[in-house]
């Protein structure tokens, strides 16, 4: 199954947990493609607390060859021209997520 993710919060157990469901789904043999949007596209300044070890997730994820984009007007609107732990994607590209996807998550 090819599974699209659109994260667009910036609340740690949020993200955690969606990470913890897409390392889960990738080592089941599925696709995983998460988008950081609104949000989400923050998940790069948050540090890892003693309960969430988000760094460890997102890092889990790209070791298991997850894909993860972050939207470039998104980092826009917060002064960033990119982002450090993702290459940026636009509508264009969160279209064609969506529809090659088998099932679309939002979390935030």
């Amino acid at each position: 199954m090819k599974l699209g993710i659109i994260l667009q919060s910036n609340k740690q157990e949020h993200l955690w947990n969606t990470f913890r469901l897409a390392n889960t789904a990738l080592k089941a043999g599925h696709a995983v493609q998460i988008v950081l949007m609104n949000e989400g596209v923050e998940a790069e300044d948050l540090p890892d607390t003693e309960q969430f070890d988000l760094s460890k997730k997102i890092e889990e994820f790209k070791n298991l060859n997850g894909s993860l984009l972050a939207c470039g007007t998104c980092l826009t609107s917060r002064s960033k021209n990119e982002s450090a732990i993702c290459p940026t994607t636009n509508m264009q590209e969160l279209l064609k997520m969506v529809e090659d996807s088998d099932k679309v998550l939002v979390f935030g």
